[in-house]
């Protein structure tokens, strides 16, 4: 869990120029713990953030490492906080998971119409597999992978390498959580 408060060094974060210095905290983080692919950012504590200190800090490092690791959200205390960190997000086309601990919802980026059945199945589940989203809905593998494919592109969704059953590798995709 990251203490988003701690390297604000306050309860308010404004502007940019802030933004980029707990951005570059944010950035130390996560190199410290090179292993770890999911990081918790929490926001208890933080009483106010302004559009532009959530662009270049959260917003930003969860759009460097899309793909590689994943940030969720939580204890976001406010509507207001939540409406600045959405409106960051959605200025640069990048979901942000929040998570209450047993439901996630997306600021940011809204998922496609077409991939939101695809979106939801993984949600429900630590991990899930192309071939199981298929079987359970009629559709080819190769749709199903692709679905997932996107929604792990996009930063919807995290993606691992796993042997398949047939001897190849296959992706196990996972909620950002």
């Amino acid at each position: 869990m990251i203490p988003l408060n701690e390297l604000m060094n306050r309860s308010d974060g404004w502007g940019r120029a802030m933004g980029r210095k707990v951005f570059q905290r944010l950035l130390a983080h996560v190199e410290s713990h090179p292993d770890q692919t999911t990081f918790r950012i929490s926001f208890k504590g933080v009483k106010r953030a302004d559009v532009s200190f959530c662009s270049e800090s959260v917003v930003e490092i969860a759009r460097r490492f899309k793909g590689s690791k994943g940030f969720c959200l939580v204890d976001v205390g406010t509507s207001d906080l939540e409406e600045n960190l959405d409106a960051a997000a959605r200025r640069v086309e990048q979901p942000l998971m929040i998570w209450d601990g047993q439901k996630a919802r997306f600021l940011g980026l809204p998922v496609s119409p077409g991939n939101q059945e695809a979106l939801a199945f993984v949600l429900e589940r630590p991990q899930a597999r192309a071939a199981e989203f298929a079987q359970t809905r009629g559709i080819s593998i190769a749709n199903a992978s692709s679905k997932m494919k996107q929604l792990w592109a996009t930063g919807f969704l995290m993606r691992r390498e796993s042997a398949a059953d047939s001897g190849g590798t296959e992706f196990v995709y996972q909620r950002i959580a």
